[in-house]
């Protein structure tokens, strides 16, 4: 079947910001997809708010607007650019929603828009709860017993039918969004309250709990010719009950039978075709471990976290094939990338195991409810490939960055054996490792099985990699039997020299002088039927070797491992544009990554993918195979960065920054020793390892002050702490300090936090732009919303910044990208940190920009001069635009973490806002983060004292746009004396301000914390409620006056106006000699009309 006549020009919705329930797998399948559709000869437009990723890269698409993902603004866009068709179902939940609405409001129609792939009923009839079960039933599919409610009555009506517990499921919802299991009516009010708020149509599904049950996934592809494939099916470990997200899962399925496999799949395919499904279409079922009775739990009509899985654990790119069906392709006429040889009609066949785990964030909340259950908690995953389950499960384990190289967590051992059996039976995020330790102090393998609700499959091999631990524990010396049955069941040097006592480089030394190596095996597809042309590799130990080292000269790139808070999609966009710029400058380019859900482990981005742990010791095992001339550790995020000290002592070459200089940068003595010798101002501090030296050091200091512990990620467990009082219960509940384990102390210094992107080439410094935060200092950067150009910088200020950035950077002999963070405090500029490598907004000004900053740095890196690449040092002319990051938050998924924001970084993403004035562009980047502008009910105030006499102003503010004020009692009484309009303002009670948030009666919360952390305060009640209801809440009257500036410049703009990003850089003045001077200033040349 051709591709569609007339289809000219398509529009691809992306899924926005990375939250929990929605990551990096969506810039993977909506850059492919935008990739397969200009191979396709077909103009793209793409509209996505998250300006992180690689889809938004204006050469992917043809447009590319970062706007905000909401139906007014897509239908201001469709009205501009005409499109013939609209994908998406590569967006995730936001994709189909936004579709589902446009089409509803008649804009499709209106402008002849053709929906491509799946069309709106087969949406409808996957995602609406009474449609779906319809649906199933006229298909013969079984569905376990439930009914549809549009109010908490009609739930509990409907559970005392079925019989509790009962799980809740909303309709048109991401990652288990607002479900849960009820086991009584207390649960179930609760659950379905907030279920009812977050369903797009007010609906929830009640249904009998199969908690349990097996639970099976099918990954299928349809064709409009009607030609169905399997691509995958995977075994979730976890039973039902847990959301597939937060569950270890594995491919190909280890316990079905041949018939069990084959019930399944023909229900899948019915499925598919049953609902008209264009694309690919993920399938969940429960399967009776004890007879062929299943369910059909959920059916996602579109690609979806495990459409990525499954691609990455089979190579088969179902995104890039997706697309191509949705203009008119059929399975056999799309070539397989892989092979070469064959086409997509092809089902793709494993010869190996894949293991993903997930990568929740409680090492960040560890306050956080650690309970999992249907609403997903897990902010990313990693996977790895082996022979053996054993051998991936045991390669996913250290793949997850948290000191799990073994089958145990140090952390369990201290477990009590009454502490094992409790995280047996009740799901949560460390259960795999209370399998292992139960084991390991003798359980009966049947009763760890019942407990846990494991397969026994999955507990018998568990159990023998524990044996396997007793007999290396027990060995005196580790034969090369052992040692070779070690490595096949997944153990790392590391783990093996723990267990024998031995020191892991000596382990290392002995596994090779005994010929025990890795060798590397090829996913193709097809199981070898047929020869792969795409180098796409894993390790394992024992077989044949598949790979030949190219002579080619090669560089090794390190990926960054799984998102979490802290480190997210933005080090992918760095690793991607690493390697593309080693492609374009002619060197073979290898990456080692094991986030299945990113662009960087897509097969044909590298030249070689390597999908691996990220240590030491699987590092060294490829930079053994390829012989490279170096390893870049700078595009990783900390994971990479963590890396170069480890390769640089086994005489790894480290490219760009050397070393010693990332050392200095993150060793705060010698960090602080070099800003005292270049005379720049930083902040008093001190490291003590005491509790009472800590008490002295912050009354030297003086008091407010930041406290932390040393070399942490994301502002980990960092406070601000403003008398002994809270430094006493900080030092108490969220440190262990002690000889080794420093606690840092820092003078708190209040004013404008600034921060720049920089790349050297050790001679100079370029500098695209300096970025400004909104909120003062004291929130983390991360955390902050900051505008590029910088908005209230005295031009004195700036070439202050500029000239400290490059004296830093020349000292430390920066080679590639540094991040510096200052505080532009009264008429001094201090500096707070400096991280040599990528940072988190290294994107955002690449984008703004139009400087291709890690191709830059890549390139630099290689030897390559800045003036010979075309630049210059100093500071790039500013935009004659301006763009806004604002953060986005998952709070609503992690009960018990509080939402109040400070040094310890909290939200999984970012939206962008982009305008020609500051305050269009914050307006974009508020309403792109979720928030209603302006806002869709009154304005309820609740304020810290310290902050009521700034509120007159933000309430005068607020009420000149037309709002309705609402305050609690005593945040009431205090704006009234203050000469507030009599009826101006209406005072709640605290006791009223659940019911008026359940209710929808409030559009915003403006809430200063007290003393932000303590879960008993009445502040702290108030902002989870908000979380819980998806009610806006602000927790810095900085970002409240940011808004109104924003709601203002919107009205009077009389709404938003959509524009390309490609419009925008067009204006931007050339990179090279023009619009740069080395001393900072703009010369004003360059610019395009």
């Amino acid at each position: 079947m051709p591709r569609m006549l007339g289809l000219r020009k398509v529009m691809v919705i992306g899924s926005g910001p990375i939250t929990i329930g929605q990551a990096a797998e969506f810039d993977y399948a909506g850059t492919q997809a935008c990739r397969a559709l200009k191979e396709e000869g077909i103009k793209v437009v793409l509209v996505n708010s998250n300006p992180a990723t690689i889809m938004t890269d204006v050469e992917l698409s043809h447009a590319v607007y970062i706007e905000p993902l909401v139906a007014d603004v897509v239908a201001e866009i469709i009205r501009k650019e005409r499109p013939d068709g609209l994908l998406a179902t590569l967006g995730g939940q936001t994709g189909l929603n936004l579709a589902c609405e446009l089409s509803d409001a008649g804009v499709l129609s209106r402008y002849g828009v053709e929906l491509l792939g799946t069309p709106p009923e087969a949406i409808r009839s996957a995602e609406d709860r009474r449609l779906f079960k319809e649906t199933m039933i006229r298909l013969g599919q079984p569905v376990p017993g439930s009914g549809i409610a549009t109010s908490v009555g009609e739930a509990l009506d409907l559970a005392g039918e079925i019989g509790f517990p009962v799980v809740v499921r909303p309709a048109f919802t991401l990652g288990g969004t607002g479900g849960g299991i009820a086991y009584n009516e207390d649960d179930l009010k609760a659950i379905v309250s907030t279920g009812l708020r977050q369903s797009r149509i007010g609906q929830v599904l009640i249904e009998k709990c199969l908690a349990g049950w097996k639970e099976i996934e099918y990954e299928v592809m349809r064709d409009a010719r009607d030609t169905c494939i399997t691509v995958c099916n995977m075994e979730n470990v976890d039973p039902v009950g847990i959301h597939t997200g937060d569950s270890i899962v594995v491919a190909p399925s280890q316990t079905l039978s041949d018939k069990e496999y084959h019930l399944l799949r023909n229900a899948a395919l019915s499925i598919i075709r049953g609902l008209g499904i264009e694309g690919g279409c993920n399938i969940q079922f429960a399967l009776d471990p004890y007879s062929m009775n299943y369910y059909v739990i959920e059916v996602n009509p579109r690609v979806s976290r495990s459409s990525a899985l499954a691609s990455k654990a089979t190579g088969y790119p179902i995104a890039k094939v997706a697309a191509k069906i949705a203009i008119g392709l059929s399975l056999d006429e799309i070539a397989n990338s892989v092979t070469g040889k064959t086409t997509a009609s092809f089902e793709p066949a494993l010869d190996y195991v894949t293991v993903k785990i997930p990568r929740w964030p409680f090492d960040k909340f560890g306050k956080a409810d650690r309970a999992l259950g249907t609403q997903m908690k897990a902010t990313g995953e990693v996977m790895a490939i082996g022979r053996t389950f054993e051998e991936a499960f045991m390669k996913a384990l250290r793949s997850l960055d948290m000191g799990a190289g073994s089958s145990y967590f140090s952390v369990s051992r201290r477990w009590s054996l009454e502490e094992v059996m409790n995280k047996l039976e009740r799901p949560n995020d460390l259960r795999i490792f209370a399998v292992g330790e139960a084991l390991r102090r003798g359980v009966p393998q049947h009763e760890v099985a019942r407990k846990s609700g494991f397969a026994p499959f999955f507990v018998e091999k568990i159990a023998k990699i524990i044996s396997l631990e007793r007999e290396i524990a027990r060995s005196t010396q580790i034969e090369p039997d052992l040692m070779l049955r070690a490595k096949k069941a997944g153990f790392s040097d590391d783990s093996i020299g723990e267990l024998a006592g031995k020191d892991p480089r000596e382990v290392r030394a002995v596994r090779k002088a005994s010929g025990i190596v890795p060798g590397y095996k090829t996913v193709d597809t097809c199981a070898a039927e047929f020869e792969a042309s795409t180098p796409y590799y894993y390790s394992t130990y024992g077989g044949v070797d598949e790979v030949d080292a190219s002579q080619r000269d090669k560089v090794v790139v390190l990926g960054s491992g799984p998102i979490r808070i802290g480190q997210g999609i933005e080090f992918d966009y760095c690793s991607v544009h690493c390697v593309w710029g080693l492609k374009e400058a002619g060197i073979e380019s290898i990456i080692i990554n094991n986030n299945p859900e990113t662009v960087s482990t897509d097969f044909d981005v590298a030249d070689r993918l390597y999908f691996e742990p990220l240590t030491t010791e699987d590092i060294l095992n490829v930079v053994d195979k390829e012989r490279p001339l170096g390893v870049m550790v700078q595009f990783g995020g900390q994971t990479a960065i963590n890396q170069a000290g480890p390769l640089s002592s086994h005489g790894v070459k480290i490219l760009g920054t050397p070393v010693e200089a990332i050392d200095m940068a993150e060793d705060r003595e010698k960090f602080a020793a070099l800003l005292d010798s270049l005379a720049i101002p930083a902040a008093r501090w001190k490291a003590v390892e005491s509790e009472h030296d800590a008490f002295a050091a912050a009354y030297e200091i003086g008091y407010p002050v930041v406290v932390r512990p040393s070399y942490v990620l994301g502002g980990r467990a960092m406070e601000i702490v403003r008398g002994p009082h809270e430094l006493e219960r900080y030092m108490s509940e969220a440190v262990r300090v002690a000889p080794g384990h420093p606690v840092l102390i820092d003078r708190y210094l209040e004013g404008k936090e600034v921060e720049v992107d920089a790349v050297s080439d050790g001679r100079e410094v370029l500098i695209p732009g300096v970025m400004e935060h909104v909120e003062r200092a004291g929130i983390h950067s991360g955390d902050s919303i900051a505008a590029f150009p910088s908005q209230t910088l005295t031009p004195e200020q700036v070439q202050t910044i500029v000239e400290y950035t490059t004296r830093i950077a020349l000292a430390l002999n920066i080679v590639g990208l540094i991040n510096i963070q200052f505080v532009a405090c009264g008429d001094e500029i201090y500096v707070l940190e400096a991280n040599p490598r990528a940072s988190r907004t290294v994107p955002i000004i690449s984008k703004a920009t139009g400087i291709p900053m890690v191709k830059v740095a890549t390139r630099a890196s290689l030897g390559v001069t800045l003036r010979d690449q075309g630049y210059r040092g100093g500071l790039m002319e500013p935009p004659p635009f301006v763009v806004v990051k604002a953060p986005v938050f998952s709070f609503e998924k992690l009960s018990m973490v509080d939402t109040c924001l400070g040094p310890e970084m909290k939200s999984t993403g970012e939206v962008l806002g982009v305008d020609r004035t500051f305050g269009r562009a914050l307006a974009k980047a508020f309403m792109a983060a979720g928030c209603s502008v302006p806002p869709s009910g009154p304005v309820l105030l609740s304020l810290a004292d310290r902050d009521k006499a700034q509120a007159c102003a933000l309430v005068s503010g607020l009420m000149e746009t037309g709002f309705e004020i609402m305050a609690t009692e005593h945040t009431a009484e205090f704006l009234r004396g203050s000469g507030l309009p009599p009826g101006s303002l209406k005072a709640v009670r605290f006791e009223d301000v659940d019911e008026l948030l359940k209710g929808g009666e409030v559009g915003l919360v403006i809430n200063t914390p007290t003393r932000g952390g303590v879960h008993t305060t009445r502040g702290f009640h108030l902002r989870r409620k908000a979380a819980e209801y998806k009610v806006p809440c602000f927790t810095s009257l900085d970002t409240a006056f940011a808004f109104v500036v924003g709601v203002k410049s919107l009205l009077e703009a009389g709404g938003v106006s959509p524009c390309p990003l490609n419009d925008y850089n067009c204006q931007v003045a050339p990179a090279g000699k023009d619009g740069i001077t080395a001393n900072g200033a703009a010369t004003g040349k360059g610019r395009c009309s």
